[in-house]
């Protein structure tokens, strides 16, 4: 699918869809679990690969078609062979979660993906694995999927690289709570992305799943068993989806945008609140109700490490190059290994739009006062983090902004262009 964006301005009132992040480890823990209901849950395309995954491994899933809560009939710790491959499609996190999991099974597990997934590092992943005596390997031996994994994962200790992937401690974290001897993680490298490591904590806590971090790394003992300390588990609002709907409004909203089901959580990503204050955007911030109204206004650019908020750098670029003054972000490499090189693609992107944007290889610098965005087509590069945020670069440009492939809005927000569509913009769908 391709979108036609034209410049508009936005107002009104959006919903953030529920949190990725936290729907894919309560799916999984519930799949831990004898049983457990996960209200509010996000239905994507990442999401339903961990789905595909739980029930790969012995679960069930079903969704409720009033509430649409998933009611999960786990495999109680002790997952069983596949009776197929694992295809994760896209989903990094589900690659990550499952290949864990997999070190459980008294036998073996074949894991996929697309051919973006099959380019992303799994390497320090694999060897902890080992490590702890299981068998991981890669089938191209270049530490990248098709991955052939299996058990006894026995626990003990393994040392990871921080700077590579957060999504590896959180899996073995998760896996090892259900070992013999639990798993203490060493960190070799400063951890990126720790406050997606603070999300798995506290889902592992409402889970009944006791895991701490210590002077070197992190720790969850073993024999553990997964069990919901209340009735449900309610997904919070997503913090990473919320950043462009923030952005659509500080660009864009000169009568205002709120957007609401935001409430306080671990998530990094609510950053986007004090950035976007730190710009010059007019924003307030309802906690108890979990609103946040925004207004457009004169922004300036700011220096920030997105070392903890990857997610965040293709909104920050895109605010960059509409503020006045030099945005520069910091801490970049990490951002490199995801659905596709985030660091390269914004750059290009906004430089063939008129962007003034210099990349280095853990820097990325916007240069507002220099910048005026012009339409054209630009290429959504499989990559759904990618076409939202040029979707709200094409609010501000001078002409029509064309997405290619912007379908891929399905992995993490399927009703985005709804949502940008109801708070006024002009925009239309081709096939």
């Amino acid at each position: 699918m391709d979108v036609t964006i034209e410049p508009s301005t936005v107002a009104g009132t959006a919903q953030a869809p529920p949190s990725k992040s936290y729907t894919h480890r309560a799916i999984l823990a519930g799949g831990y679990s004898d049983s457990a209901t996960v209200e509010n849950p996000l239905l994507s395309a990442d999401t339903r690969a961990t789905i595909r995954a739980v029930e790969a491994f012995g679960g069930d899933v079903t969704r409720d078609a009033e509430t649409g809560a998933l009611e999960i009939t786990g495999f109680d710790g002790a997952p069983s062979v596949p009776d197929d491959v694992i295809d994760c499609a896209n989903s990094g996190t589900t690659m990550r979660l499952a290949t864990a999991t997999a070190g459980l099974v008294d036998g073996l597990t074949v894991l996929t993906g697309d051919g973006s997934l099959r380019g992303r590092p799994q390497g320090p992943l694999l060897r902890a694995l080992d490590q702890l005596a299981a068998r991981a390997e890669s089938t191209r031996e270049n530490g990248q999927a098709p991955l052939v994994v299996g058990g006894p994962l026995m626990g003990g200790s393994a040392p990871l690289p921080g700077d590579v992937s957060s999504q590896f401690v959180t899996a073995l974290l998760f896996a090892g709570a259900a070992t013999d001897a639990g798993v203490n993680i060493s960190l070799q490298t400063e951890l990126k992305s720790a406050p997606y490591v603070d999300i798995t904590l506290d889902l592992l806590d409402a889970f009944g799943i006791s895991a701490r971090r210590t002077r070197d790394g992190f720790s969850v003992g073993g024999r553990q068993r997964y069990r919901l300390r209340d009735g449900a588990y309610t997904v919070p609002g997503d913090f990473s989806s919320a950043s462009y709907l923030l952005a659509a409004g500080a660009i864009a909203g000169e009568d205002g945008v709120t957007v609401t089901g935001v409430y306080p959580s671990q998530q990094g990503d609510e950053a986007i609140v004090d950035l976007l204050g730190a710009m010059g955007a007019d924003i307030e911030w309802d906690r108890e109700a979990g609103e946040l109204d925004v207004t457009a206004d004169r922004l300036s650019g700011i220096e920030t490490s997105v070392a903890d908020t990857p997610d965040l750098l293709p909104t920050l670029a895109v605010l960059g190059a509409t503020a006045e003054g030099t945005t520069r972000l910091t801490d970049c490499e990490h951002v490199r290994y995801k659905e596709t090189d985030r660091v390269a693609a914004t750059a290009d992107a906004l430089s063939t739009m008129g962007a003034s944007v210099e990349e280095t290889e853990d820097e990325l610098v916007i240069e507002g006062g220099d910048s005026t965005l012009e339409g054209a087509t630009l290429a959504g590069r499989g990559d759904h983090r990618i076409v939202m945020a040029l979707a709200v670069a094409g609010l501000a440009a001078d002409g029509e902004t064309t997405l290619t492939g912007a379908n891929h809005v399905d992995v993490s927000f399927p009703d985005f262009f709804e949502a940008l569509a109801g708070l006024g913009a002009t925009l239309t769908r081709s096939e």
